[in-house]
């Protein structure tokens, strides 16, 4: 049975969706003449939930030494963090902190829940300048 498919039309209506892009990391690397290595990426247009994260969330990122101002992303695909195996770097997600402010850097940190048609992820407001 899935749960999400049947309430997923009510959540909008409490907190609305956000467009983001997804900047999936490609786990290749340009690097430049002075060495300095830049990691690729592919940007991607989504549509995402973004939530604060609960007291519980905090505390388990807290015990993970992953600290700074946290949002809970829902949405389609398989989001994620750094894949050592695959020699991936992790993605980010782009979006504004509050409806119609600048957009944003999201470094993904930590991956709630997958599911078979969408994801949960922990998100952590990046240093753009």
């Amino acid at each position: 049975m899935n749960l999400h498919a049947m309430v997923r039309g009510h959540i909008p209506q409490v907190n609305p969706d956000i467009a983001a892009t997804w900047k999936r990391s490609t786990g290749l690397y340009v690097t430049a003449t002075d060495g300095t290595r830049t990691p690729g990426y592919d940007l991607i247009p989504v549509v995402i939930q973004a939530q604060a994260a609960s007291g519980k969330d905090i505390e388990r990122l807290n015990n993970l030494g992953i600290q700074g101002v946290v949002r809970k992303v829902y949405d389609y695909g398989n989001k994620q963090g750094i894949v050592r195996p695959d020699g991936k770097g992790g993605d980010f997600l782009m979006f504004p902190q509050v409806p119609g402010a600048a957009v944003q850097s999201w470094k993904i940190t930590n991956v709630n829940e997958t599911w078979p048609d969408w994801s949960a992820v922990f998100v952590v407001l990046q240093n753009d300048a």
